[in-house]
């Protein structure tokens, strides 16, 4: 089955970008069909509704929640890419309803996402805050739990472009965890299950992005959902949507989300758990802060009576602007031996930098600036 083909189709074109809010998705909510169950199962600090869908008859459960970090909205756009499947007449998607009840909550932090940040409006951490349950939001995350008992959980957000797929220049474009349930991170029947689920997603991704999938670290913090969850007995799979080349809105990483969830959603029955496919999860690529977005090489500095060649890197920062989410490129290393890859580099050729300050790029500078007084870059990208 080509999933690449079947996201073409359903691709939920009325949200896209990164800015993604209860204002956008609450018509979309409201418009689909009765046997998608849609309920306000509790409200945010603010007062913002938390919507939860429930979907399909069948006996094996699976719990899944995207924006606990308000800031992360890819796995949204593909959970309702997954919606527009589910209500269609494919076999495929009457097989999902007829195997599985879904409950899905496509934004738990309704408050961090209107304000594009990770914590909540209290200014915590909802991902460290499953001990000491402090906040609305991570309390009704346990009660729907509890109350759901599902077969198997997914925890999905979005991960920073600084990652690659192990050593080499390929970006985790989709990373997973089957999260730990104890601090010697060890493998219990339950914590194999979300291996096995993740082991059969990875093979799928590897048609479309190979090389491009990476292994979260694993170290224990009961103060995670995630890791609570699997040490409650759950399979809890952590999804991590990232990097894909010059997709910065995310929208190519959408669809690897909505093709793994798929996938796992159409083999779940087929697998094996039986068999045990360790060896295959660990042979993904662990994670690694391997990138920055652009690199400048070679270029000559003038340091007064010194002239030199070096290079520098620079990163963005998300910034939000009258509802939009803006990329401000700031610099965040100097220096002749940069030992990460960049999404984009330019060799510079040894071309004279200068800039509306003193003529030297410095850390936490915005990266704008000329090339032998006419190449303009603006924002870190050459504006000729």
């Amino acid at each position: 089955m080509d999933l690449n083909n079947i996201y073409s189709i359903y691709k939920e074109v009325r949200l896209k970008g990164r800015y993604i809010t209860n204002k956008h998705i609450e018509p979309i909510l409201k418009s689909l069909p009765d046997f998608f169950n849609l309920s306000v199962i509790g409200k945010s600090v603010n007062g913002k509704p938390i919507y939860s869908v429930k979907i399909g008859t069948g006996n094996t459960k699976v719990f899944m929640w995207s924006q606990m970090h308000g800031n992360e909205s890819t796995t949204t756009k593909a959970l309702f890419d997954l919606f527009l499947f589910l209500n269609g007449d494919s076999n495929e998607a009457n097989q999902i309803r007829n195997d599985f009840t879904l409950l899905i909550i496509p934004i738990l932090n309704p408050d961090g996402a209107e304000a594009y940040t990770r914590v909540n409006a209290n200014e915590i951490d909802l991902n460290r805050d499953s001990v000491d349950l402090s906040q609305p939001e991570s309390k009704l995350l346990r009660k729907t739990f509890e109350e759901f008992e599902p077969d198997f959980c997914y925890n999905l957000h979005d991960q920073r472009t600084i990652f690659a797929a192990g050593d080499k220049n390929y970006p985790a474009t989709v990373s997973f965890l089957a999260p730990s349930y104890n601090n010697e991170k060890e493998y219990n029947k339950s914590r194999l299950k979300a291996v096995n689920v993740i082991a059969e997603m990875n093979e799928e991704l590897q048609k479309y992005i190979p090389n491009q999938v990476g292994r979260f670290d694993d170290s224990f913090n009961i103060n995670c959902i995630g890791d609570m969850f699997q040490s409650l007995g759950v399979p809890t799979i952590l999804f991590e949507a990232g990097h894909y080349q010059d997709d910065y809105e995310r929208e190519e990483t959408r669809k690897f989300i909505f093709i793994s969830i798929l996938s796992s959603l159409l083999k779940m029955k087929e697998i094996d758990f039986l068999v045990n496919k360790l060896n295959n999860y660990l042979k993904i690529p662990q994670n690694k802060i391997n990138f920055y977005d652009i690199i400048y090489k070679k270029i000559k500095i003038n340091d007064g009576s010194l002239k030199r060649i070096t290079n520098f890197a620079a990163h963005y920062k998300e910034v939000l602007i009258e509802n939009d989410v803006i990329f401000e490129a700031f610099v965040v290393e100097i220096g002749d031996e940069i030992s990460r890859f960049g999404h984009l580099e330019y060799d510079c050729e040894g071309l004279e930098y200068s800039d509306n300050f003193n003529n030297i790029p410095e850390i936490d500078r915005k990266a704008d600036f000329y090339l032998d007084k006419d190449k303009k870059f603006v924002n870190g990208l050459n504006k000729m």
